[in-house]
């Protein structure tokens, strides 16, 4: 039976709530039956089953006789997934997948902005500009800073030229939701963020691949230094 509007909204609520309660770990290690996760939610089976379903394809639950539906880790999500991207990133972060993050950007962010300076278009690289020249002009607690960030790297991305690196501007946008506000409460990081970024975009324009290449890289690094200080635990303190 293919749902109405209605009953499609309520599924998407349904899913946001689901996802909210395993992040924050509320249900365990398996989730409640249907009928009391619809009363729970107060909608209907079908709405409910509806909602299990769309998380089962994107490998988030599994059902098992016997069992009844399990979370699956949070390792064997499909990332792929936009949706799946915003969820993951909604659970607090431990130190595996934050080393996985930093990983995947070192991977993946160097090398399309590499690409973005041999293949980029000239109305290509006038977007990446123009997107660069909003972020560098966002200042501390403004609300626009965070899709000011993402639009500059989803412009590179996508103007590297390869599907499948245009597929992970989710991934990337998520991991800068991740370490942009840490960078927000350094008297300095903002602002050394912002100067990385242009080193990019100047190298970009200049079609200089590798030098592209070698300012993410430093990026990314700097990047990765500050996430892993903020979250160490702080040294004891001798007395």
């Amino acid at each position: 039976m293919e749902l109405g509007n209605k009953e499609r909204s309520l599924v998407s609520k349904v899913m946001d709530g689901l996802i909210a309660g395993i992040v924050e770990d509320r249900y365990g290690a398996v989730l409640p039956p249907q009928d009391v996760l619809s009363k729970e939610f107060d909608v209907s089976r079908t709405v409910m089953r509806e909602a299990l379903s769309m998380l089962l394809a994107r490998h988030m639950l599994d059902v098992r006789p016997k069992i009844g539906t399990r979370i699956r880790p949070m390792h064997d999500w499909r990332m792929i997934d936009e949706d799946v991207v915003s969820w993951r990133f909604r659970a607090k972060p431990d130190k595996t997948f934050l080393r996985d993050v930093i990983e995947f950007r070192a991977l993946i962010e160097p090398a399309a902005c590499g690409l973005a300076a041999t293949r980029a278009s000239a109305a290509e690289i006038a977007g990446i500009r123009d997107a660069f020249e909003a972020l560098s002009q966002t200042s501390a607690g403004d609300s626009g800073r965070q899709a000011a960030d993402a639009l500059l790297h989803t412009r590179i991305l996508a103007s590297s030229g390869n599907q499948f690196y245009q597929q992970m501007a989710a991934i990337i946008r998520g991991a800068l939701s991740l370490v942009n506000p840490i960078l927000n409460e350094r008297s300095d990081g903002w602002s050394n963020i912002v100067r990385a970024h242009g080193r990019i975009v100047d190298a970009i324009e200049r079609r200089e691949a590798k030098e592209a290449e070698a300012a993410a890289s430093a990026m990314i690094e700097y990047t990765a230094d500050e996430l892993m200080r903020a979250l160490s635990p702080e040294p004891a303190v001798q007395r």
